[in-house]
């Protein structure tokens, strides 16, 4: 009995190790293949890679995902990094992310701004709302051909309603009247009005001196006026018409890097593929046909 005893007691805590250890290796082994590629990439491209992604992570003993926004401590590296790079070696920010608090965002942006040497916003897929402001700093911004970028107009917190974008609170303002509209929404009015005015001259600053103080100017006002939805996809077609430095070369590293950034596991996956590239299909006939050639034109 006591051997059996000692050796199910030893077996459940082996598992309960695992358990708890797996995670933390899975966390380590991620960690160590992303600095690995990251130093990589700053060998070929001779230059400081900072990197800003936020997914939702599956990472943990019961895989509890963890949602990921800019804040104050993502502030707080990107400007450590910031700091400790030469002045005159340049920076590239690969930026991943829905958008987050204003303050981290903009702080980010005027250090990228104030940078000496070329700084570059690298987007792989998207950089949205406080990503897109983070962008807007770079002297360049290279674009996968399908990324996008997105509006920065303010978005004011309300408990009933969630995010309420500043520009139509003071739209509702103007269209009813301020002698209808209750004291607290006169209030939101206010804070909106200095929202939007805030966010113009924040782009406008960080925009003068590349595009020109009559074009930043220009670019400011489209970016927060409220013309799209605040979820609108900026095209790279879109963002070159609006006079950004858009470049559409993005190095292979940077996408193997964000494999290394893994949505949580579904149960069932939604995206299927053979992850390897494919030649292009072959215009002679041979005896055997491939799977390709079946649908290549004569």
């Amino acid at each position: 009995m006591d051997a059996g005893f000692d050796i199910g007691f030893l077996f459940w805590l082996f598992l309960l190790l695992i358990l708890f250890l797996w995670p933390q290796y899975r966390i380590k082994a991620l960690q160590g293949a992303r600095l690995s590629l990251i130093k990589k990439l700053e060998k070929k491209l001779n230059c400081r890679v900072v990197t800003l992604i936020h997914r939702q992570e599956r990472i943990g003993l019961f895989g509890i995902p963890f949602y990921r926004y800019i804040d104050i401590e993502d502030s707080e590296q990107v400007l450590r990094a910031i700091r400790m790079t030469p002045q005159d070696m340049p920076i590239a920010v690969i930026i991943h992310t829905p958008g987050g608090l204003v303050l981290a965002a903009a702080q980010i942006a005027l250090a990228l701004r104030d940078h000496k040497a070329k700084t570059v916003a690298i987007v792989p897929h998207y950089a949205m709302s406080g990503g897109t402001l983070i962008a807007l700093a770079a002297d360049e911004v290279w674009m996968d051909k399908h990324a996008v970028l997105g509006p920065v107009d303010p978005q004011l917190s309300d408990p009933r309603y969630g995010g309420v974008p500043a520009v139509s609170v003071l739209k509702v303002i103007k269209q009813k009247g301020v002698e209808k509209i209750k004291d607290e929404f006169l209030v939101l009015g206010d804070i909106a009005e200095k929202a939007v005015k805030q966010m113009e001259d924040l782009i406008y600053n960080l925009t003068k001196d590349k595009l020109g103080e009559e074009k930043a100017r220009e670019l400011a006002k489209i970016m927060v006026e409220g013309r799209w939805t605040h979820d609108y996809p900026i095209t790279v077609e879109e963002a070159k018409k609006l006079g950004l430095p858009i470049k559409t070369e993005i190095p292979e590293e940077v996408y193997s890097l964000m494999e290394l950034y893994p949505q949580p596991a579904a149960i069932r996956p939604s995206v299927e593929f053979i992850p390897a590239p494919y030649a292009p299909p072959r215009t002679r006939r041979t005896q055997e046909k491939g799977f390709l050639e079946l649908f290549s034109e004569e």
